[in-house]
């Protein structure tokens, strides 16, 4: 498959029951205590729309072993990642 022109910032966190989510914050339009919602994607379920704040309330971050399934399974479809910490969010 191609690989994406862009690098596209993704978060992974680990829900305590194991499975890892990778956030994909800037998928959509932010606008604070407007739009949460970003695009997340999970093995099982694969694409879907998320609740940034309340996903990484739920969770813990991911350390670069756990997520690295997820990662490869990503880029194997065509996403060019770049992995943050979380997502900074811009005031207009």
């Amino acid at each position: 498959m191609k690989k994406d022109d862009f690098k596209t910032a993704v978060v992974f966190r680990k829900y305590k029951e194991g499975d890892i989510i990778a956030l994909f914050p800037y998928a959509y339009s932010y606008l604070p205590g407007v739009n949460t919602d970003c695009l997340s994607y999970m093995h099982i379920g694969q694409h879907s729309d998320a609740s940034y704040p309340m996903v990484i309330k739920c969770t813990k971050p991911a350390k670069k072993e756990e997520y690295k399934p997820l990662f490869d399974e990503l880029e194997s479809i065509g996403y060019d990642l770049n992995v943050i910490k979380r997502r900074n969010t811009i005031l207009l």
